[in-house]
């Protein structure tokens, strides 16, 4: 049986993932927030958001035309992000500008929670959003589905479930 060239890289990508959020999404890290977790540099500043197209159809992508995802561990309108620590090096919260976040085309309620960290995180619908380490660039959706626990979000807030087709277009 053949393989796609990239299908081998992205299984050793999806361990590396699971392995830096193993075991949980830090509900066990410490209140004292020693942990650095480099969000700054690798998370949209913005607060901005907008639509883009792709084989998963129109989803939401931040300032920089990179994916945003939710997290299945998130509890929505709860207020808090479950993934912290390792969690958070992987998938760096989508951090709020100065202003209130804002979307072109995104139809979802967008508003921000505090981390733990003291850093103002991106919601819709009530759910933190996040980017992925992984993700090269503009078009990658390779965090989808990864541990069956991070989605690709679509503009009314929703977590989009299916897998993109092989050789997945993309445009925004």
């Amino acid at each position: 049986m053949r393989t796609k060239a990239g299908a081998p890289a992205l299984l050793a990508l999806a361990a590396v993932v699971l392995t830096g959020c193993g075991g949980g999404y830090g509900g066990s890290s410490s209140s004292s927030g020693s942990s650095s977790s480099g969000s700054g540099s690798s998370s949209s500043s913005s607060g901005m958001l907008r639509t883009a197209d792709s084989d998963l159809g129109t989803i939401v992508v931040d300032a920089d035309g990179r994916t945003v995802y939710v997290s299945d561990g998130d509890d929505p309108g709860s207020g808090k992000s479950s993934c912290t620590g390792g969690c958070a090096a992987q998938w760096p919260p989508v951090e709020a500008g100065a202003g209130a976040p804002s979307g072109d085309g995104v139809d979802g309620e967008l508003g921000t929670i505090t981390r733990d960290d003291g850093t103002m995180q991106v919601t819709l619908g009530g759910s933190p959003l996040y980017l992925f380490a992984g993700d090269g660039g503009p078009g990658d959706v390779t965090g989808e589905a990864v541990g069956h626990s991070f989605w690709v979000v679509g503009p009314d807030g929703k977590k989009i479930t299916e897998a993109p087709a092989a050789g997945a277009d993309f445009s925004y």
